[in-house]
């Protein structure tokens, strides 16, 4: 049996699973002012992973948040490439450290084939580390990205 059995890249995770993804992005930002953005590609051959989900955090324009703290969380399936990039204002407050923890807990949970686990329970850590640095604040917070699942090529 191949690692990863699904061909087509929206096939990665099944509907139940994008749903519990969707929703650990949802819940996450219920408590914070950040933004989380998941990213899921097959390939991330001939570059870093780190500077393709800083090319995909640009081009998205998850730099232009009001208080410069989304978060990306980028997987290359195929090539079991990962990545967590971060805005300036949140990076600043936890540091590398917190990021590659974050990408070797994804590492454990792929080795497992618990796909969607790894990538929720990233989510749920970022959004925990967004809300104790930046708590929801009624008056002024705003849903700024969109939150599904972002599929590349």
């Amino acid at each position: 049996m191949a690692l990863f059995p699904f061909t087509r890249k929206s096939e990665f995770f099944s509907e139940e699973e994008k749903k519990q993804v969707v929703k650990a992005i949802q819940e996450a930002e219920l408590t914070t002012s950040g933004e989380v953005r998941v990213f899921i590609e097959s390939r991330c051959r001939f570059v870093d992973p780190l500077d393709r989900a800083a090319e995909l955090f640009w081009n998205l324009k998850m730099d232009y948040t009001q208080d410069r703290n989304a978060v990306l969380v980028y997987v290359a399936v195929r090539d079991h490439q990962f990545a967590v990039f971060a805005d300036q204002a949140i990076h600043e407050k936890v540091g590398n450290e917190f990021w590659n923890k974050e990408v070797q807990a994804m590492k454990r949970h792929f080795a497992q084939n618990h796909y969607a686990d790894a990538v929720t329970q990233v989510v749920k850590d970022v959004g925990i580390a967004l809300q104790f640095h930046f708590p929801f604040n009624r008056e002024t917070d705003k849903n700024e990205l969109p939150d599904e699942i972002i599929f590349g090529s």
